[in-house]
């Protein structure tokens, strides 16, 4: 009886393969992300092993991995040689799924980049400000401080100044900012290289830092006015760095 049942969901399964525009790797690769949510697999976390998919998705082994290969590709999981595959360490993001560095006029990409900056970022210090939790002010400190470290220590801060940035949007309780805004920034980066790299020339180092603890200092008060108002200072200040770029 259990045999025939096997049987009638295998069947069923080729069935559905048959009704679907996509291919089987495809389907299979869609029903692996759907393990991964059901057994809320981590970033870290261990996929189970070939023989295991292959007796839960009922195909062969050549179909799964082309659709690990699928899943690779799309950075929802990793190959780790004599070890496994695992889930990546940002699953499902890629750096730049807008396809914005291809956009031939990068001068306007970076103004309009940082207008997003502007509309985003002040109201994600608001809301760091209003749902941090006591773990997040102190996350948002430490990673206020690493960014210090690396200005006054003459070392490049853009990763440091980024992960700043992102802990106060991981802050926002919001799911959105912290996979949007890292899309912005490689853009910005990515981009503008020359600009970015003579910004660090200038000496704005104390001027960052400074708008920087204005920042932290409103969201650990509770303020979210004032969090707000730091943020679009401190992204006008970031603004004005970038001459070049015109109206």
């Amino acid at each position: 009886m259990a045999q025939d049942t096997k049987k009638a969901s295998i069947l069923q399964d080729i069935k559905n393969v048959k009704a679907s525009s996509r291919s089987l790797p495809e389907q299979v690769a869609a029903q692996i992300r759907d393990l991964i949510i059901e057994r809320r697999l981590q970033a870290g976390d261990k996929l189970p092993n070939e023989f295991e998919l292959m007796e839960r998705l009922h195909v062969g082994r050549g179909t799964i991995r082309e659709a690990v290969k699928i899943l690779v590709a799309s950075n929802v999981l990793e190959i780790r040689r004599g070890r496994g595959t695992f889930v990546a360490q940002h699953p499902g993001q890629v750096k730049d799924p807008l396809g914005l560095v291809f956009v031939a006029d990068e001068a306007k990409l970076i103004r309009d980049l940082l207008d997003v900056r502007m509309q985003i970022e002040p109201w994600a210090a608001a809301l760091a400000a209003r749902n941090a939790t006591e773990a997040d002010l102190t996350m948002v400190r430490q990673a206020c401080d690493a960014v210090d470290e690396k200005l006054f220590s003459g070392q490049d801060h853009l990763q440091a100044d980024e992960e700043l940035h992102l802990c106060i949007a991981r802050s926002s309780k919001n799911l959105v900012l912290p996979k949007l805004l890292p899309v912005i920034s490689y853009a910005i980066y990515k981009v503008g290289p020359v600009t970015i790299a003579r910004v660090e020339q200038q000496e704005r180092l104390r001027g960052t830092s400074e708008s920087h603890h204005r920042i932290v200092d409103a969201i650990c008060a509770r303020d979210p006015e004032a969090a707000r108002d730091a943020m679009a200072a401190h992204l006008e200040m970031n603004r004005l760095e970038y001459p070049d770029l015109g109206k």
